[in-house]
């Protein structure tokens, strides 16, 4: 959710929760604060009354009503979007199809971060799109040509998953729409298509012209703060060890609530700087020079094995095969090491020549106070 608001709305992933925090005050959501996207077996049941309530909301009261004769909520808890051992303290946030009224009173973002969340739910209620698609290879002398083309034939989700203020759909938001899944592919109409359905294995076809088309590679996308989310969320899959790694499947660096005021300290203690209009994150001369500074003192500070260990050990604890003491003598012990470690070093001199080469991408007065900022850090 941080991460479609930002895209969205272009608010911080503390503005979307703080927002979502006071609708769920208002009874309008379920508790927000939670990494997990399915539903208990036990909300499934009654999630008729969601649905329901749903129906005296303007916005998606007919998208509600078609979910209810659609019947496919009678099954819910039979698909992936119900699963118990997913959730750990609560279950994914939704409407309660209670407490509209309130919404009157609500900032325009507020009405439709919620107008948001309630077409994400009653989605699920609803066929998946379906479309056809037709891959083509044209093969001139010894060169094949690779092209695929598609239609959409029906609708499903997608007709009720468009909010009511934005061309695009929720899930063109989130990037799960058929269109980011095939690189390449065109959109035709029905009668392309069927013309295309008619080619056999062998066909010659007649080429009415060639051409090059000039092109260059794209630098890799700037993080929003949403995408930096995401990003801390799924830091474990950067862990080589496979029993680290599932360690902190799911959960990553922070939690669901402390995410986003992580990124917060980081923008208020000026080591990233966020553009608020754009929502794109970029890192601070003082930030670069911190990264360098604990790379080269310890650098195991800047790999999520670290933290995946640490999680691994309270794990223990709460099986009972080693004792909270024992932890804490652990921790106490790393602690110790390293802070000796950094205090017997001598590499403040190595790190002028990181702060060369990165203090030319910003600009003279930045670089003046990061300078300072370095010198009283060492």
């Amino acid at each position: 959710l941080q991460n479609v608001c930002s895209k969205l709305f272009k608010i911080s992933p503390d503005e979307t929760l703080s927002i979502v925090q006071d609708l769920y005050e208002k009874k309008l959501v379920t508790y927000p604060r939670t990494d997990a996207r399915v539903l208990s077996t036990a909300v499934a049941k009654e999630i008729y009354k969601n649905i329901s309530g749903l129906r005296n909301y303007p916005q998606a009261g007919e998208a509600a009503q078609g979910a209810l004769e659609l019947g496919a909520y009678k099954n819910i808890a039979k698909t992936r979007s119900t699963n118990d051992k997913q959730i750990t303290d609560h279950y994914a946030i939704i409407p309660t199809g209670q407490g509209l009224g309130a919404l009157k009173g609500l900032s325009l973002t507020a009405q439709r971060v919620y107008e948001t969340i309630v077409r994400r739910f009653l989605s699920i209620f609803y066929p998946p799109a379906v479309y056809q698609k037709v891959s083509l290879v044209t093969k001139m002398e010894n060169e094949s040509f690779f092209s695929s083309f598609k239609v959409l034939l029906s609708e499903g989700y997608l007709k009720i998953a468009a909010n009511s203020f934005a061309k695009k759909s929720m899930a063109e938001a989130s990037g799960k729409t058929p269109e980011s899944e095939g690189e390449g592919e065109v959109s035709c109409d029905e009668a392309l298509l069927a013309a295309l359905q008619k080619l056999k294995k062998g066909d010659i076809l007649n080429i009415n012209g060639l051409g090059i088309k000039e092109g260059e590679t794209s630098p890799p996308k700037r993080y929003n703060s949403g995408s930096m989310i995401l990003a801390m969320e799924n830091a474990g899959q950067l862990i080589e060890d496979e029993d680290l790694r599932s360690q902190i499947k799911g959960s990553g660096i922070g939690t669901s609530a402390t995410r986003a005021e992580i990124l917060k300290k980081l923008f208020n203690i000026r080591y990233l700087s966020l553009n608020k209009k754009t929502q794109v994150i970029t890192p601070t001369l003082q930030g670069e020079m911190i990264y360098d500074v604990v790379n080269c003192s310890i650098r195991q500070l800047l790999n999520p094995e670290l933290t995946a260990s640490w999680e691994k050990g309270l794990t223990y604890v709460a099986e009972g095969s080693i004792t909270e003491q024992e932890y804490m003598d652990k921790l106490e012990h790393f602690v110790r090491i390293r802070t000796k470690q950094v205090e017997d070093s001598h590499f403040q001199y190595a790190l002028r020549q990181f702060f060369d080469a990165a203090a030319q991408l910003y600009k003279k007065p930045e670089r003046e106070t990061a300078m300072k900022k370095r010198q009283n850090t060492l």
